[in-house]
């Protein structure tokens, strides 16, 4: 493969692939877990939370290209499989399908958890003064952060 030359230096193209795989491995995983929840929910509330969570896994798919094509541009290998995105991940697994409430819940802090492992991708992509990768994590942070929101909003 030819030199990338996009004006950040190689250690700190790895450095803010290392922040995105995070931020995909959280991606990912808040995506099986969302779809999972759209499969499973039952109750009183079941076609709007199925709906809704449709809504989510739907948005989830394309970023979790738009982050692993964003890796692949600075030149690292993204992670694809499960067990790569089980190390990265700092979201985990939930056992057995919980009530439509607790899944409502558990989405809110997974979708928190996206944006605080956004933050700190941010961090490191601002000092390697990435703009790409800056404004990827920044769209992703706002989009989490409001989901987040509407989510805690149906508990309140």
């Amino acid at each position: 493969m030819s030199t990338i030359d996009i004006g950040i230096s190689t250690s700190d193209r790895k450095s803010v692939a290392d922040g995105l795989k995070k931020v995909l491995a959280d991606s990912y995983t808040l995506y099986l877990q969302t779809h999972n929840f759209h499969w499973n929910v039952k109750g009183p509330r079941f076609r709007e939370l199925h709906l809704m969570f449709e809504e989510h896994y739907t948005e989830l798919a394309v970023a979790v290209d738009d982050i692993a094509e964003r890796i692949r541009s600075l030149g690292v290998a993204a992670p694809g499989t499960y067990r790569a995105f089980a190390e990265l991940s700092s979201i985990s697994e939930v056992d057995g399908v919980p009530p439509a409430e607790e899944m409502v819940d558990i989405l809110q802090k997974s979708h928190e958890q996206v944006v605080r492992s956004c933050r700190e991708a941010l961090k490191v992509s601002q000092a390697a003064d990435d703009e790409s990768s800056s404004a990827l994590i920044s769209d992703r942070m706002r989009i989490h952060e409001k989901t987040a929101w509407m989510l805690r909003s149906l508990s309140e």
